[in-house]
């Protein structure tokens, strides 16, 4: 059996309140983002032993994960392949204009070797996301438990890619900021085991 990952989307950041896809774009956390993600922290410690931290390299999830598991108490370390979906040249639009003047969704589901411009396609973040989680799954015993900060898009693209064998299922999947969510990876192409989902019990009152 393999380890038990939470995957914990960061804190809120400007970008979520407006609307608009920072994938590649570093941005830092807001205040909200700060006590969500100090929240988690107190819910981890409390109820959670962790075997290590794995956050994207970007500065939202690395801050998260410092506040939600500081470094003085268990190992952090920063995966490439945990970042978030980059749209090239459309980084910064809003989500409704992605979808009426460049109809994004939809082109990247049609053909998953579809790139946005100097962006990524669905099918490049489905792969290194299931690396990534192999990889960190397979460097651990069964009997610990692992933190992976990540970002919204890119863990329900590899949700899909891990569940349904298919990146195109990532709209099944909306993280809120700060959310915990448990799975399980199998060996011999089983699909992932979903043990919980987009939790965020432990927000209050900043939910």
């Amino acid at each position: 059996m393999a380890p038990r990952l939470l995957l914990l989307r960061h804190g809120q950041i400007a970008a979520n309140k407006l609307g608009r896809w920072h994938g590649s774009t570093d941005t830092p956390l807001t205040m909200r983002g700060k006590w969500q993600a100090y929240l988690t922290g107190r819910y981890l410690e409390s109820n959670e032993r962790l075997a290590a931290v794995y956050t994207s390299p970007l500065d939202r999830c690395r801050h998260t994960g410092a506040l939600a598991a500081p470094a003085s108490r268990v190992h952090h370390q920063v995966v490439d392949g945990l970042a978030e979906m980059s749209i090239g040249d459309w980084e910064d639009m809003r989500f409704v204009d992605l979808n009426t003047e460049h109809n994004l969704i939809e082109r990247l589901n049609e053909d998953t070797g579809w790139a946005p411009p100097n962006g990524e396609a669905l099918a490049t973040v489905a792969q290194r996301m299931r690396r990534s989680l192999e990889d960190i799954s397979n460097a651990h015993t069964k009997d610990e438990t692992v933190l992976i900060v990540s970002h919204g898009a890119a863990m329900a693209i590899a949700l899909g890619e891990l569940i349904h064998n298919s990146p195109t299922e990532w709209g099944r999947y909306h993280f809120e900021n700060c959310s915990l969510t448990q799975l399980r990876l199998n060996t011999g192409g089983e699909p992932a085991e979903l043990i919980d989902f987009n939790n965020c019990a432990h927000r209050k009152p900043f939910s």
